[in-house]
Parts: structure tokens; C-alpha cells; sequence
């Protein structure tokens, strides 16, 4: 598959991340990354950010090998995915997708 917009990728990616448990790892990588990023400016500690990527990216690849069985569309869309993780929880935290 070949995705030019966000738009033609999100419900691959929605669908890359059926599974309830492989989603709420994946909410949760994504707020504790905004988060430390927040404290990164907050109190000026820049290996908050790597912790915080790693943190991220760990449960994100937990969610995926362990409970989706598929391998993470980071590796072939890095930044549609980036955007995907941002956008799925947007959605749960609106109510759009399932908690």
C-alpha cells in the first residue's frame, strides 16, 4: 500500500490498532510524551525527551507485537504515524474511538 495524505492513511492506521489494549498502550505512550515534553521546557532537563521518546515508543511496540501481531507503520510511515498516534488520541479523548 502507498498513502499520499493523512487522510487516505488514518483508517489504515485506525485499523493497525484494533485492538483495546494495543490502543490504550498506545494513548498512554502518546500523553506521557507530551508530557515530559512539557516538562522538558518547564524545567530544563532535555533527557526527559529521550525518556520520553523511549517510554513512548516501548508501549507502542508492546501494543503492536504482543497484542495487535503486527509490526508498527512507523517503520514504513514514520511521520503519518507520528501524526496517527497524535490523532487516535485526540480521538479517544473525545470520545470518537472506544477507551
Amino acid at each position: 500500500m502507498s498513502f499520499r495524505t493523512f487522510q487516505e492513511f488514518y483508517p489504515f492506521y485506525l485499523g493497525e490498532h484494533a485492538n483495546r489494549t494495543s490502543r490504550r498502550l498506545h494513548v498512554v505512550g502518546t500523553t506521557l510524551v507530551v508530557a515530559q515534553l512539557l516538562l522538558v521546557f518547564l524545567i530544563g532537563n532535555p533527557w526527559l525527551l529521550l525518556s520520553g521518546l523511549v517510554t513512548g515508543y516501548a508501549l507502542a511496540w508492546i501494543g503492536h507485537y504482543f497484542f495487535e501481531k503486527n509490526t508498527p507503520a512507523t517503520f514504513k510511515y514514520p511521520l503519518f504515524s507520528l501524526r496517527g498516534d497524535f490523532a487516535m488520541t485526540r480521538d479517544v479523548f473525545t470520545g470518537r474511538i472506544p477507551w
